[in-house]
């Protein structure tokens, strides 16, 4: 069976995404997929970023991580995307980056791909169900195979019940509300697994 390429595309501005972007990693790598963490670049002026001492903080310890490029979907089998909601869409960096895609999908290289996201906010119903549902309608014009964790483990339930995704709450001291890593790691596994089958389906 060939090995499953995993691209998992988070932003993050004061962690939250980035912590739930690194579970997901590792656990596409425990099960047994070669694994690409980038992120979406930073496009908020320097104004904005140090008006929040944890926002500026947060892209000082991140900035070796690789920016993601329309490239790294395109070596990918599978990818991953964890974002904070914005007025119930995705935040600008995020809509970017998907908006730079635009000549791999007119070459049809995104039809496929298994994809699944992940979100937060600052409340239970800060819009992380919007959020997703809004990065999935690109997914929907790329061809791209969702791969939602639906109720496919008790995980979901202890985590919230999104079963559009992981999502979570976060408080005004930044911490999560709700324990999601096991929820994020089933998440990832099972696009790790539905991705295997699409690949070695084809090849097959």
């Amino acid at each position: 069976m060939a090995q499953v390429k995993v691209a998992v595309v988070y932003y993050s501005s004061t962690g939250t995404n980035h912590k739930m972007a690194v579970w997901a990693k590792e656990a596409a790598e425990q099960a047994g997929a070669e694994v690409k963490l980038v992120r979406a670049a930073e496009l908020a002026p320097d104004a904005a970023i140090d008006s929040n001492p944890a926002w500026r903080a947060h892209l000082e310890e991140t900035k070796d991580i690789p920016t993601a490029t329309p490239d790294d979907l395109d070596w990918a089998d599978a990818f991953i995307f964890s974002t904070p909601t914005r007025f119930g869409n995705l935040p600008g960096q995020m809509k970017q980056f998907l908006d730079t895609t635009g000549g791999l999908w007119g070459q049809g290289k995104l039809v496929n791909k298994v994809v699944t996201g992940m979100s937060s906010a600052a409340n239970p119903h800060g819009g992380q169900e919007a959020t997703i549902q809004a990065l999935y309608t690109s997914m929907m014009h790329w061809g791209a195979i969702i791969a939602a964790p639906g109720y496919s483990d008790p995980v979901t339930f202890a985590a919230g019940g999104n079963p559009y995704g992981t999502s979570v709450t976060v408080d005004q001291e930044g911490n999560m509300v709700e324990d999601v890593q096991d929820a994020v790691k089933h998440q990832a596994k099972r696009t790790v697994d539905v991705a295997s089958w699409v690949k070695n389906g084809q090849q097959g």
